[in-house]
C-alpha cells in the first residue's frame, strides 16, 4: 500500500487532505500537535497520528525515522498576528519562520532523499496567494510563503530526473481556523459570508486529482481560489 505523510493534519486543509488520501487507498501518517485530533483521525479514519512540534528539528527527525512515504504533503503553517511589520514581536517572527519555512525544509530534507533513491514520489507544499502578491500586515507570512514557493519550484527541477514530482498548492481564501485567534468571530463570519471561500475539501480534491495524473505529468503549481477572488491580490470581480 502506498504511504502518505501529511503535516499540519489535525485541522483545516491538512485534515481534509489526510482523510481524502486515506479514502483514496493510502496508508496515511498525520503529523500535528493536537493529540485529541490525532486520536480522532486514528479512531475514525485508521490514520496513524504522530504528535510532534515541527519547530523542534531533533524531535521531528526522531518522530519520522523509518518512514518512506510515496507522498509528502508539507502543510503545517501558522499565521502571525496581523500587524504592521514594525510592530511585530520578534518572537512571532521567529516562530512563523520556524514553522512555515524552516520546518518545511527540515521535513523535506528527511523525506526527499528516500524518494530520490526509490526514483519516485510526490511532494506537495501548501503555499498561499500571499506568497505571490503583497498584503499589508502580512509581511512575515508573505515572506515565508514566497520562500516556500521558490523552494518548491527549484526542488522540482532537481527531482524531475529521478521521477519525483513536486507541486505547490497556491490557496486563496480558504475557510479554515487559520485566523481563529487573530480576528473576532464577527470578522471571520464576514470574511467567509455568502460561500465566498474555498473549502478544505476542495483543496483535498485537487490534491487527489493531481496524484491521479500519469507519472509523466507534473503539475508544478495549482492556484485554487474562490470564484469571486479574481486575482491573487484578492480583488473581486465586478458585478454586471
Amino acid at each position: 500500500m502506498a504511504q502518505a505523510l501529511v503535516t499540519g493534519a489535525t485541522s483545516g486543509i491538512g485534515r481534509a487532505i489526510a482523510t481524502a488520501l486515506q479514502a483514496a487507498g493510502y496508508d496515511v501518517f498525520a503529523v500535528g500537535r493536537n493529540q485529541l485530533a490525532l486520536d480522532e483521525l486514528s479512531r475514525d479514519f485508521n490514520i496513524h497520528g504522530i504528535k510532534v512540534d515541527l519547530a523542534d528539528r531533533t524531535a521531528t527527525a526522531a518522530a519520522l525515522a523509518g518512514l518512506e512515504p510515496d507522498v509528502l504533503v508539507n502543510n503545517a503553517g501558522l499565521m502571525p498576528p496581523l500587524v504592521p511589520f514594525c510592530d511585530t514581536d520578534p518572537d512571532d517572527i521567529d516562530r512563523a519562520v520556524a514553522v512555515n519555512l524552516t520546518s518545511v525544509l527540515a521535513v523535506t530534507r528527511l523525506i526527499a532523499p528516500g524518494m530520490r533513491a526509490r526514483r519516485g514520489g510526490h511532494i506537495f507544499f501548501t503555499g498561499s496567494t500571499a506568497g505571490h502578491a503583497p498584503f499589508p500586515n502580512l509581511a512575515v507570512y508573505c515572506a515565508t510563503k514566497a520562500a516556500v514557493g521558490a523552494f518548491g519550484q527549484a526542488l522540482r527541477l532537481e527531482m524531475a530526473a529521478y521521477g519525483v514530482r513536486v507541486t505547490e498548492i497556491v490557496a486563496g481564501r480558504v475557510e479554515t481556523g487559520l485566523y481563529k485567534n487573530l480576528m473576532t468571530p464577527e470578522a471571520r463570519e464576514a470574511m467567509y459570508a455568502g460561500n465566498s471561500a474555498v473549502q478544505p475539501e476542495d483543496v483535498a480534491a485537487m490534491v487527489t486529482a493531481v496524484l491521479a495524473l500519469p507519472a509523466s505529468v507534473d503539475v508544478s503549481r495549482f492556484d485554487i481560489l474562490p470564484t469571486h477572488q479574481a486575482t491573487t491580490t484578492g480583488a473581486r470581480t465586478t458585478d454586471k
